[in-house]
């Protein structure tokens, strides 16, 4: 079924459903049409008619709360949900500290294009401008002006018979181009405040549904492009999901290398013999390689926002005239304004329509493919393994064991910092080829599944510490037939990791790196590589096996290669619970992050500071 023949099935009301639903219960009816499963969040007095609500539906099979153990974790489990199911996620928080709480998460989601409903309580009406407990209305702490900027609907509920309208409203908007999070303050009276309606009067699966339009100009312009050009590079952005595969056919029919972006890796398969790597943060000199090939004469970059990291800090080898930009969002298109064509359209649509256009294969005359460049990783990781001292385990050897010992379905998110460079260098799952074979999330009618990422999951420019931990809690949520494992680092396990204790309470079989160096990596090295200060990035060596007990969790502390090749990975994913691993890395191993470092230096020179 295509997504413009989706339908939804109506609510079943019971004989003893009440004559009308309050608002709490209208929220939560829309929630079960869209075939939502959890609501993220922490409960509050401010909210408490919406957790009743929830209670009701968890008994008829309905969305069930998931209680985080800080609002910033409820929000990216909702963001790790989202990637996964490809259904929106929805995060909740009382009104003052834990709406503010949600901000960071909120804004992650906004930043990286994550559908999301937030919902966020108020005191009750009357009370307003009086200084009620926790006041965030426009009268205390405004916290509807804080959302305003990392949204792209925000509005508060000041009548019931507002409440409808405005969620439709919302919900519509989240999952609009540009995608993103809404959110809507509701005060307390409101929440529990009756309506008219037994039942949701919108159809809001048709309501979502958005026409998938592609310019015949565009499409024809694009093609006409591609034949003419002589050798071709297609760059993979993370806005790309579902339109991934027919891209990478494309380019075995154009004989096109492809690289990816950070947030595109995982889009396609890392042997596959067009693949080049990847460029952009912690990327790789072959993906370089390929685009400064002088013998290139296209460039198509898809589903890439050209921010710092996706653009290799705006890198001319990227952005210069040979550039061909298509993407969904028009907006990413002002960092683009050097190429020679933008196109914008629904991306597997303009890609199936293109194919059409290109007529069957073999009739458009195309030059021959590049020649290959090795995929990177696979040697040096080797090498590591051999060299490896007796303590302390090599970042780079670690990440292909677990590429070699995990599952080829296995769902890996890695936490901003040097956990993410190091994943993006050198991670490589084994044997491609049996992801057909293992289970995966099945999709649903509507959004695509996986719209944000293929096997592993980043979070690009605003890349919050810890955002990892609670997404790997939404994503084992969202699909328990996969292995799902989070890699983080120990600062960002400070940041957040009390997350570990709802993986507990979900018997969540999440796996938990942790990259143990004692230090705030990506600063300490960061700071090295640029000449600057050594300063503010020593930690205490944590014993984050302990913690784990302490929190419920199975944990093992592996401080050598050789202890690392001893884990039973199949039985730490069997297990009824999570694991946490915590990990001693050889914390004097470099990360590749010099793309991040180029970036501030191009920053001092440009603004006349020393470096």
């Amino acid at each position: 079924m295509t997504s413009t023949e989706t339908s939804f099935p109506p609510l079943e009301l019971s004989p003893d459903t009440p004559d009308c639903l309050n608002v709490a219960e209208l929220i939560v009816a829309y929630l079960e049409r869209l075939e939502v499963d959890y609501v993220f969040g922490v409960p509050g007095g401010a909210i408490e008619p919406l957790y009743n609500a929830l209670a009701a539906s968890a008994c008829r099979g309905g969305p069930r709360p998931v209680v985080a153990r800080h609002e910033t974790g409820a929000a990216f489990m909702a963001d790790g949900y989202t990637r996964e199911s490809g259904r929106i996620g929805v995060c909740v928080a009382t009104s003052g500290p834990g709406a503010t709480n949600l901000i960071t998460g909120v804004a992650c989601a906004y930043d990286n294009g994550i559908p999301m409903l937030v919902i966020t309580g108020q005191p009750a009406l009357p009370l307003f401008g009086k200084r009620a407990l926790q006041e965030s209305a426009c009268t205390g702490i405004n916290t509807l002006e804080m959302f305003r900027h990392c949204t792209h609907y925000n509005s508060l509920v000041s009548h019931p018979d507002q409440l409808e309208a405005k969620l439709v409203a919302a919900l519509m908007r989240a999952t609009r181009t540009p995608r993103g999070p809404v959110h809507l303050s509701i005060p307390l009276d409101i929440l529990r405040s009756p309506t008219t309606l037994r039942a949701p009067s919108y159809d809001i699966g048709r309501l979502q549904q958005v026409p998938p339009l592609v310019s015949d100009d565009g499409v024809e312009h694009l093609g006409c492009h591609l034949i003419k050009a002589r050798r071709i590079v297609i760059l993979l952005g993370g806005g790309c999901g579902a339109a991934a595969a027919g891209i990478v056919r494309l380019a075995q029919r154009l004989g096109a290398m492809v690289v990816t972006t950070p947030d595109g890796k995982g889009l396609i398969a890392p042997g596959h013999p067009l693949h080049a790597g990847v460029f952009g943060f912690a990327g790789h000199a072959s993906a370089e390689a390929a685009l400064r090939d002088p013998a290139v004469d296209l460039i198509l970059a898809v589903g890439a926002s050209m921010g710092e990291w996706t653009s290799a800090g705006w890198s001319e080898a990227l952005l210069n005239g040979r550039l061909i930009h298509v993407d969904e969002s028009d907006e990413h298109f002002s960092r683009s304004p050097m190429a020679k064509l933008h196109v914008q359209g629904h991306l597997p649509t303009l890609f199936e329509r293109l194919t059409e256009w290109l007529g069957p294969a073999g009739e458009t005359q195309v030059s021959e493919r590049l020649p290959q460049t090795d995929c990177p990783g696979d040697a040096r990781a080797r090498m590591g393994l051999r060299e490896q001292a007796e303590e302390l385990v090599h970042p780079h050897a670690l990440m292909h064991v677990l590429g070699e010992r995990l599952p080829p379905a296995t769902r890996f998110l890695a936490d901003a910092g040097n956990s993410m460079a190091w994943a993006i260098h050198y991670l490589k799952p084994r044997d491609w080829s049996a992801r057909a074979n293992e289970s995966a999330a099945p999709d649903r009618d509507g959004d695509p599944a996986h719209i944000a990422g293929g096997w592993l999951r980043v979070t690009m420019d605003f890349a919050p510490m810890g955002w990892a931990i609670g997404g790997a809690v939404g994503t084992a949520l969202a699909n328990p037939n996969v292995p799902v494992v989070c890699l983080t680092g120990d600062g960002s396990i400070l940041m957040n990791g009390q997350e570990i204790s709802t993986a507990v309470a979900e018997k969540l079989s999440v796996i938990f790196i942790v990259l143990n160096d004692a230090a705030f990596g990506m600063v300490k090295h960061g700071q090295r590589l640029s000449g600057a200060s050594r300063v503010a990035y020593e930690l205490p060596r944590t014993d984050f096996a302990g913690l784990a007990a302490a929190l419920g969790a199975h944990s093992c502390v592996v401080r050598s290669v050789d202890e690392l090749a001893t884990l039973d990975f199949p039985a730490l994913c069997r297990r009824n619970g999570p694991t946490v691993v915590d990990v001693h890395i050889d914390g004097e191993a470099i990360p590749p992050i010099g793309v991040r470092i180029q970036a501030l230096r191009a920053a001092a020179v440009s603004s006349g500071t020393p470096d």
